[in-house]
Formats: structure tokens, sequence, C-alpha cells
């Protein structure tokens, strides 16, 4: 029998810590990423019962009291959103014990749930926010710091830049099962689109046709890194645009891309007000985009693509791992001068810009400098700018410009 290793998440602590403080904590992400096994290694002296199930589904649907009578306290609730009658019980359960810890929660339709969670446990129940397996967590790093590229986080970092695997693991993706046992890849990102397509989006939104949507998926994961374009999407997927639109807060609130907002400030006149899209997964990427091997990947015309996808994943992922909402963004003017991440950290900003390359240079950060011409220095501070890079060492281009090996992350 194949043993399967468990890879522990960095999240854990908060989550421990929020059971201590909230009546109920949920876990909201993208299906097998790993939301009821952390739940269960974290309480392991609960009781875990998963929505999954129909028959269970429909005690909890018709006869909710009943359901709630079974698993009155200290349980894990699995796909919560295939009931939400059940939200106002445990409403009213928790106001009745006021206790923590009562209730743990997961599920993969995060529009449901928040619905849900807005109407009947606002000021009750702790989000957190589960994304794939981290760079950290593949690698068995116990460093756990948001992406601030502080002095202090670039010197706690030192000696972390090397990564021999790389574009293994952008290929691979971040799915826990694909790193604790052997997997063929391609079969599991098969299924995985099957499943995802059966039982989240049907649920969510009326597909009449699934080869539409799958064709909308593989258009999105075509443009990860690029400006959202509708016209474009709906043109290759054969749908309208109100479709596209759709469908992708679809995708959007199940985990699977996020929408990366422009930079605004009043002074920064010429600003465009288009997101940028990303992938949060670049094996689901790589297999809807039919790039089969991590040579491939490595050697194509698309490898800056992969690799600006998956650092911005990683960034999201550092700040989702500590509870935080990731205050990123990416600037973007009429004048196509562009910065791939902006992050805005108390009154703080890090210009930050990612370049597959090897070979840095001081010239790929001039963009930088509208931030600092035009941002009032009293009410903003602009930082040391940083090129994330696949050169293996922290290397200074400039007083005010660094450039950081992706290992950093």
């Amino acid at each position: 029998m194949q043993v399967i290793n468990y890879i522990p998440r960095q999240i854990q602590p908060m989550l421990e810590r929020l059971m201590l403080q909230f009546p109920a904590v949920m876990i909201t992400g993208a299906r097998q990423v790993g939301k009821s096994t952390l739940l269960q290694r974290t309480a392991k002296d609960y009781r875990y019962v998963t929505l999954d199930d129909p028959l269970l589904c429909e005690q909890a649907k018709k006869e909710p009291n009943l359901f709630l009578l079974n698993y009155p306290r200290q349980v894990i609730i699995d796909e919560v959103q295939y009931a939400p009658e059940l939200f106002r019980l445990l409403k009213l359960a928790i106001d009745r014990e006021q206790q923590n810890g009562l209730f743990l929660l997961s599920g993969s339709q995060a529009f449901e749930l928040m619905q849900n969670v807005s109407e009947s446990l606002a000021g009750r129940v702790a989000v957190l926010k589960l994304l794939g397996l981290s760079l950290r967590e593949i690698r068995h790093e116990t460093f756990d710091q948001p992406f601030v590229p502080t002095m202090a986080y670039l010197t706690a970092r030192q000696g972390d830049g090397v990564i021999e695997n790389l574009w293994q693991i952008i290929h691979q993706g971040s799915m826990p099962r694909l790193y604790q046992q052997p997997t063929d890849w391609e079969v599991y990102y098969a299924s995985y689109v099957a499943t995802y397509i059966e039982r989240d989006v049907r649920q969510i939104v009326n597909v009449n046709n699934i080869g539409d949507f799958a064709r909308f998926m593989v258009s999105v994961a075509s443009r990860s890194g690029e400006l959202v374009n509708y016209n474009n999407i709906a043109q290759e997927a054969g749908v309208s645009n109100d479709t596209v639109k759709r469908w992708l807060t679809v995708l959007e609130m199940s985990g699977i891309v996020y929408l990366l907002q422009p930079y605004h400030h009043n002074h920064l006149k010429r600003a465009i007000k288009t997101p940028k899209l990303y992938m949060l997964d670049t094996g689901l990427m790589a297999y809807l985009t039919k790039w089969l091997t991590p040579e491939t990947i490595q050697h194509g015309a698309k490898n800056g693509q992969f690799f600006e996808t998956f650092v911005v994943s990683e960034i999201v992922k550092s700040f989702y791992n500590q509870g935080i909402q990731a205050p990123i963004y990416f600037y973007r003017d009429t004048n196509q001068k562009e910065i791939d991440v902006v992050i805005e950290y108390q009154q703080t900003l890090y210009p930050i810009e990612i370049k597959t390359t090897a070979n840095p240079t001081k010239k790929m950060a001039s963009n930088f400098r509208v931030l600092r011409d035009y941002l009032p220095a009293h009410e903003l501070q602009v930082a040391c700018g940083v090129i994330i890079s696949q050169y293996p060492n922290k290397l200074w281009l400039d007083e005010n410009l660094v450039s950081v090996p992706v290992g950093y992350l």
C-alpha cells in the first residue's frame, strides 16, 4: 500500500490561534488544495463530516436540526456550502454555547459561502484562504513571513536563493497530492478539470455546454499575466462578454484565478484601471495550455509568463498563510510604463519587477521612477526597488535597487 506523506502547512499556527478566538473558523480554497487534511491534522479530536456524502448532505439540507443533533460541537464540516440551510442553525448554536472553537468549516465555493457567512455568521466566524502548496512548504522551510522585501526580510532569507528544480516545480504545480505520492500528472489534472466543472461550476452557474466552459478555461490560462480582455476570451470560448464576466467571477471565487488590481493614487493621473489575471496554480495552467514537460516551459516562448505567474501566486500565498489579504497591485499607465507588482504595506510602497533572466540590470527597473517622481513623500514612502530573477544570489544593482533570487519568496 502506498503511504501518503503529509506536508505541514504554514497556515496551521494561524488556524490554531483563531480556534481559540472565534466560535467558528472557515477555510476556503480551490478543490484539493488540502483544506480537509489541514483541518483534520490541526483538530485531531474533532469529529469529521463531509457534505460530499449525499446522505449526510440530504440530512443537512432537509433536517438541519437533526444533523446538528448528530454533530453538535467540536466538529469539522467539509464542503459546507452544499447545505446553506445549516448556517442559521450554526448561528443559533454559537449564540447558545458562547464558546470558541465549536465549528471548523471548509468549502470550495467561496461565493455562496461568503454570502451565507455575511448573512448568518458575521462576527462569529474567522475566514482563512488556503491555496496550494507554497514554495516554502515544498522545500520544507519554516520561514513564514509575508513577502515584504524590507532589509530585515532580505537578510533573513540570505542563502535561500538557489532552486535546482524550479521549472519542475512550476510545471508540476502546487496541488499537495502531486508531492505526497507518485501520481500521473496529466491524468490528475484532466480529472481535476472534469470534477471542477461537474461538481462546482454546474452548481453555481448554468452551463449548457461543458465544452464552452473548458474552452473558456484554456483561454483564461493562456492569458495568465495579461490584462483582462473580455472580448478576446469571449471570441475564443464562443460565448458572450457577459458570460465571460460571470464565469471569470466563478474562477476567482473558486480560488482558480487571481485578479491583480491596478495601483491607483490621485497623483498618478495616467494609470489604467483594468486588472491583470493570474492562474493560482501553474500546473493547472500548464495542463490547460498543453505545455506538458518542464523543459518545454523552461525553453519555450511562454517561460516569462509562467515565471511571472508563479512569482505572483507565491507572493499571494505568503500573505494568505498569515491570514492577511494580499496588499499587492500592479502599475501601468497610458504611456505603457509598467511595474509588475507594487506591494503597499504600512504606508510604504515596494516596487517589484519579475524577470526570467539570470542577468538582471538596472535598466529593468527604470519605471520605478514613476512612483518616486509623482507620489508625495509625506503621504507614502517608496522603498528600495526589487527585481526577482533567476540570478542565484542577492545583488545590489544600485543604492536603491536590489536583485533577489526567486528562492527568497
